[in-house]
C-alpha cells in the first residue's frame, strides 16, 4: 500500500473526536413550540433538505429533539442515503441520529451534512450495520470513523462551493415542481372550460386485461418481454427491470403492444398510467394491466390527460368499491365518461402536453448533471488529503 501525504493544515480526524451525538429529549412538543415531527420516511435520499413532516397535532411516541443547524443521519437502513441538514427545531425518531460540531472552530457545521453524505461515510456506515431484516448502524460504531479534516479557512471555502452546488441542484428542482402544478392547473382548466359531449370510455378505446402470470408461463420456451405493474408510472414506462414469459402465437396477437396504447394499472394505484411508444420490440403485458387501444380518431395523449385529472379526483377510487384490496375491472372502466374535445382542440392539447414533456425532460437531465457535478465537487474537495491506495 503506497500512501499520498496529507495536504499542508489537513489531519486524519475520528468522527467522534469533532462531532457529537446529541440526545435531547422533549415529551411535550407542542406546549414548547414545535410544530413538526420527522419520520424516517420523511428524510429523502441524497437530498439535504426536509420537505415533509407530521404535525404535532398527530400522535407520536418519538421524544428527540433536535435543533437548527444540526445535522440528521438515518442509522437504519443506511444503504438509503438519507442525510439532512436541520432548517428548523423539531422532532425526529429514534432512527435518526443527531449530530453536531463539537468545536465550530474546529469542524464548521455547515460542512458536516457534506461529510455525512460522502461515499466513505455511507461505507462505514453500512459496514458497521447489524440486523438482517432492517439493520442498523450505531453512534457507538460511527464515532470511529476516520476522515481528512482540512483546516477551517478551507472548510468554509468547501462549503461555500457545496452549498452552492446544492442550491442549483435546488433550483431545478423547483423549476420541475412549478411545471408540475402549471401542467396539472391547466389540465383541469381545459377539461373544465367547455361543456363537452360525453361518451363512455368503449366507444374511444378497446379494453384489454394482460395475460395471468403463473409458474408455467415463466419456464416456457418462447419467451418475450412483458410490462408489468411496477413499469407503469404516471406519464411514465419504467424499464429499469423488464422481465420475461412465454407467450403462445395466439397470445401474441391478443397481448401485443403498439404505439399509442394506454396502459392503466388494475391493481396497486389503480388507474396510473402511461403511454407505450415501442421502446422495446415484441412486447406484451401481464394481466395487472389494462391495455387501452384507440378505436375511434380520440387523441391517446388527450385520453391521457384526462386518466391523470380523474385520478387527482378520485374517480377511480369510486369504481373500486369498499374491498380490502382495489381493483380497476375492465367493466367498470369501459363506463367511464369521458369529454370529448373537437379535433382542432385535442390536437392543441396534444401537441402542448408533448412540448412540456420535452421541457420536463429537459429539466429532469440538467437536475441529473448538477447532483452529479455536486457529488464530483463534494469527492474532490473532501478526499483532497486522503491517503492514496
Amino acid at each position: 500500500m503506497s500512501t499520498r501525504p496529507l495536504k499542508t493544515g489537513w489531519k486524519m480526524v475520528k468522527f467522534g473526536e469533532v462531532v457529537k451525538n446529541v440526545n435531547l429529549v422533549e415529551r411535550d412538543p407542542k406546549l414548547n413550540g414545535i410544530e413538526r415531527i420527522v419520520g424516517l420516511e420523511h428524510l429523502d435520499p441524497e437530498n439535504l433538505h426536509i420537505r415533509r413532516w407530521n404535525s404535532v397535532e398527530q400522535s407520536t411516541s418519538f421524544t428527540r429533539k433536535f435543533l437548527l443547524g444540526q445535522t440528521l443521519f438515518g442509522k437504519r437502513r443506511a444503504y438509503q442515503r438519507k442525510v439532512a441538514y436541520a432548517e428548523f427545531d423539531g422532532i425526529c425518531s429514534g432512527d435518526i441520529l443527531t449530530f453536531e460540531s463539537r468545536n465550530k472552530n474546529v469542524l464548521l457545521p455547515e460542512l458536516l451534512p457534506f461529510i455525512c453524505q460522502s461515499e466513505a461515510f455511507f461505507d462505514y456506515a453500512l459496514g458497521t450495520s447489524a440486523g438482517s431484516l432492517s439493520p442498523r448502524t450505531s453512534w457507538t460504531a460511527l464515532r470511529d470513523f476516520e476522515f481528512p479534516l482540512p483546516p477551517i479557512d478551507e472548510q468554509k471555502r468547501i462549503a461555500e462551493i457545496l452549498w452552492a452546488a446544492d442550491e442549483a441542484v435546488e433550483k431545478w428542482m423547483r423549476v420541475y415542481s412549478v411545471l408540475n402544478v402549471m401542467l396539472s392547473v391547466y389540465r383541469v382548466e381545459f377539461f373544465s372550460r367547455r361543456n363537452w359531449q360525453k361518451k363512455k370510455l368503449k366507444d374511444l378505446f378497446s379494453v384489454q386485461l394482460g395475460k395471468m402470470l403463473s409458474p408455467k408461463a415463466k419456464m416456457g420456451k418462447s419467451s418475450f418481454p412483458y410490462l408489468a405493474n411496477y413499469n407503469v408510472q404516471w406519464d411514465h414506462i419504467d424499464l429499469a427491470k423488464v422481465q420475461e414469459m412465454s407467450f403462445s402465437e395466439r397470445e401474441r396477437e391478443k397481448f401485443a403492444l403498439a404505439a399509442g396504447d394506454i396502459l392503466v394499472c388494475e391493481g396497486g394505484e389503480v388507474g396510473r398510467c402511461a403511454i407505450w411508444n415501442e421502446d422495446i420490440q415484441n412486447c406484451y403485458y401481464q394481466k395487472a394491466l389494462h391495455r387501452l387501444r384507440p378505436i375511434s380518431n380520440f387523441s391517446s395523449e388527450v385520453m391521457l390527460q384526462f386518466m391523470m385529472l380523474a385520478d387527482r379526483k378520485g374517480l377511480f377510487k369510486a369504481h373500486t368499491g369498499h374491498s380490502t384490496i382495489a381493483h380497476l375491472t375492465a367493466i367498470k372502466l369501459k363506463e367511464m365518461d369521458v369529454p370529448v374535445p373537437s379535433e382542432a382542440e385535442q390536437n392543441f392539447v396534444a401537441l402542448f402536453f408533448r412540448e412540456m414533456k420535452s421541457a420536463k425532460h429537459m429539466i429532469l437531465e440538467q437536475i441529473v448533471k448538477t447532483t452529479e457535478l455536486k457529488q464530483s465537487l463534494s469527492y474532490g474537495l473532501l478526499t483532497n488529503g486522503v491517503p492514496h491506495v
